[in-house]
Order: structure tokens, then C-alpha cells, then sequence
């Protein structure tokens, strides 16, 4: 439990430098519109923080780390969100500076991005099935 609690506050951490840099490099670069970066802040608190609360309370009541799947969605899960977060930074660095890109440059953001989104996906699709097996073990203890 205590390990997930530890990543819910990293992950909040990153999710308020998120936001400040959010605030301060559109203001320093006198940006007025609407930018990806503005959604870093809320995908790490809803996707990082939030999502390990919940965790921890399910390790508190599950041994989730005995769980061989568990262990395998953690990696995948959080190279998602790291790889989607930082691809939505390059996003919006490069929106708020107006930088023209290639297509191929816009291409490889996009494309970056999307196989962060599906590593999420994945994590989140291997981490309800380990929840799931932990329940059924409790369930089979209890009888």
C-alpha cells in the first residue's frame, strides 16, 4: 500500500509542476489561447494520482504484488502516461511558440503520443484483470 501512496504522490508532484509550467511559460511567452499543456495538469492528477489512490486502497485489502499480472500492468501503465504526458508537452511547447513543424514532425508527436495512449489502455485493461484475480483468490480463501 505504502508504495502505491508513494507513486499517487509523485505522481501528484509532476502534475502541479505540470501546471505551473503550464501557467508561467505561456505567460512569459504572452500566449493567450488554448494549448494542450493545459491538459498535462489534469491528466497526471486524474491519471497518476488519483488512479494509485485508488490502487493503494485495493493493495490495503488485496496482496495486488502477489499477483504476477500486477506486476507486469505497472511498467506498461506508467510508460504510458509518462510518454503521453511528455509527447503533450512537446505539443504544447511547440503550440505556444507558434513553431511551424514538419509533417513528419507532427506525425511523430502524434504518433508518439498515441502509442503512449495505448500502453495506458493496455495497463488499465491488465490492472482490472488483476484486480479481478485478486478477488477471486479472496473469494476462494473466504469459503
Amino acid at each position: 500500500m505504502k508504495k502505491y501512496l508513494n507513486v499517487a504522490l509523485i505522481y501528484a508532484i509532476a502534475a502541479m509542476a505540470g501546471g505551473v509550467f503550464y501557467r508561467e511559460f505561456t505567460k512569459f511567452n504572452g500566449f493567450e489561447g488554448v494549448t494542450v499543456l493545459g491538459k498535462v495538469h489534469t491528466h497526471l492528477f486524474l491519471l497518476g494520482m488519483l488512479l494509485f489512490l485508488v490502487i493503494s486502497l485495493f493493495a490495503a485489502r488485496y496482496k495486488l504484488e502477489e499477483i504476477r499480472l500486477c506486476r507486469i500492468c505497472m511498467p506498461i501503465y506508467h510508460s504510458g502516461i509518462v510518454l503521453t504526458a511528455v509527447m503533450m508537452e512537446v505539443r504544447g511547447i511547440t503550440e505556444v511558440l507558434g513553431s511551424s513543424l514538419s509533417g513528419g514532425a507532427t506525425a511523430a508527436i502524434s504518433g508518439i503520443a498515441g502509442i503512449g495512449h495505448v500502453a495506458l489502455g493496455a495497463g488499465i485493461v491488465l490492472l482490472i484483470l488483476s484486480l479481478k484475480k485478486a478477488a477471486a483468490r479472496r473469494e476462494e480463501k473466504s469459503e
